[in-house]
């Protein structure tokens, strides 16, 4: 990052939060990089929030702590932030806002881009139809990821979100063709902070990651920088250099928070719970710039990890969030509680391009059938166990009976997994398979005769092999 000017300002008239308030400047526009100087040797940078005539308010990424209004100059790039792009970042490990964390020099490229960028002329966009695999049975099979897709994790406290997201990351793929995970860690603790540099380690050692890790502690505007970089980073990965992109954002509502306090300091007026009335469009900036350009290879896929305060769906982070993106995996604190992991609530949870990037020549023949029957029986189970609480398992018919030990089955067969254990895609499927005939064939009428012959043919004289009509 840099960035140079020939003026340097010293009409600092306010130091506010993380705001520096700038009079005396013309010539200066919105977005643009400054370098602010605090002292002997020692510089930080912000970016312009504002412009009112003669007076600018600047952002300080390392926020204004320990500055001294009389002496701080601030200088204009003339251009908005850039950093450098291209393989160099392949492997390395930086801070929030793209400094090197790993004791590497810094990252560099032949190219540079602004950070800004810019979402994907809907014009130009191709529609996503190929998976991008997770290892994750439950993922894989019931929420498909399709390369240029943007799912959301919606989460809770105390819920394994941050271990999801370091396992899809560290597992996906993209059947042979050249794959890269940009991962961005927003608000972390040290302790996670930590957790994922060990878990990433071997893909990190691989250069096929990149990983921004912003902590609780590290400046509350580099927050807003990171998600940023990261889509920077791995749209030229994507559009430049022809590979396919999963870019992992958590926690978005750490994101979300840090814009809400910025918003404050700037005295804005706020909207729904304090959050500033642009979050729908701020979000949105970040989320659009995901998908796949027509003519062009590669393609960024955008996985982001939110928790909802107190697990309220309609709080704003979630219910905005689900207005832009297609479908959203919800992680269930009841099948946390009964032990399962990844905790994951398949009929709260959806996927709207799955059938874009699953099927015959994609996944295999019998994934939609499949995916579909298995949430229809998910559905008749929950709906036979709210019954047998109102009138006892005893007065239950024998297919509701199977109903009822199915969502055991489901969770034990199937939705549970080693939180480092990858999962093939066959293996998944043959698992809700396992789980799907545990159930009369008779109440398996959305799958296809032929598929159910083959997986258990019926008896001679009419009856399944359970012996059930």
């Amino acid at each position: 990052m840099s960035g140079a000017a020939d003026v340097e300002y010293t009409g600092v008239r306010e130091l506010r939060g993380p705001l520096v308030v700038v009079e005396g400047v013309s010539g200066v526009g919105w977005d643009e990089f400054a370098t602010i100087s605090v002292g002997p040797g020692e510089r930080r940078h912000g970016l312009v929030l504002e412009v009112d005539r003669d007076l600018a308010v600047v952002q300080v990424l390392e926020d204004t702590a320990g500055m001294d209004r009389t002496r701080t100059r601030v200088a204009f790039s003339g251009a908005p932030l850039r950093v450098p792009v291209g393989t160099g970042w392949l492997g390395r490990v930086c801070d929030g806002r793209g400094e090197p964390a790993d004791g590497g020099p810094p990252v560099l490229g032949d190219t540079d881009a602004a950070v800004g960028g810019a979402p994907i002329n809907p014009v130009r966009r191709e529609p996503p139809n190929e998976p991008v695999l997770t290892g994750v049975a439950a993922v894989d099979v019931l929420t498909t990821l399709v390369r240029g897709q943007k799912l959301p994790v919606f989460s809770a406290a105390g819920l394994p979100h941050l271990e999801l997201a370091v396992q899809i990351a560290a597992q996906a793929a993209c059947a042979g063709e050249p794959f890269a995970v940009v991962f961005a860690g927003m608000g972390l603790t040290h302790a996670d902070a930590a957790f994922v540099r060990t878990a990433l380690a071997g893909r990190s050692a691989a250069r096929d990651l990149v990983l921004l890790v912003n902590t609780a502690d590290d400046p509350v505007i580099e927050r807003l920088l990171t998600p940023r970089i990261a889509l920077t980073v791995a749209e030229h990965l994507a559009f430049a250099q022809g590979r396919h992109v999963l870019v992992v954002m958590t926690d978005m509502t750490a994101y979300a928070e840090a814009l809400r306090e910025v918003s404050a300091a700037r005295g804005e007026t706020p909207a729904r719970r304090a959050y500033p009335g642009y979050l729908y469009s701020d979000l949105a900036s970040l989320y659009e710039r995901c998908g796949r350009i027509r003519g062009r290879p590669g393609s960024v896929t955008v996985l982001p990890v939110l928790t909802m305060p107190a697990g309220d769906i309609t709080h704003p982070v979630p219910d905005l969030t689900g207005y832009i993106t297609e479908g959203q995996i919800v992680l269930s604190a009841e099948a946390h509680a009964a032990g399962a992991y990844p905790p994951v609530d398949p009929l709260a949870s959806l996927s709207r391009l799955m059938r874009r990037g699953a099927g015959a020549g994609r996944t295999r023949a019998d994934h939609p059938d499949v995916a579909a029957q298995l949430i229809a029986a998910l559905a008749r189970s929950r709906q036979v166990r709210e019954l047998a609480d109102l009138i006892g398992r005893p007065a239950l018919s024998p297919t509701d009976l199977r109903h009822l030990d199915l969502a055991d089955v489901f969770r034990e067969r199937f939705l549970a997994q080693g939180a480092t254990e990858n999962r093939s895609l066959d293996e998944s499927l043959d698992r809700a398979w396992e789980v799907l005939l545990t159930l009369p064939r008779s109440q398996l009428g959305m799958l296809p005769a032929r598929l159910l012959d083959a997986r258990r043919p019926p008896s001679a004289d009419g009856t399944d092999r359970a012996g059930t009509p």
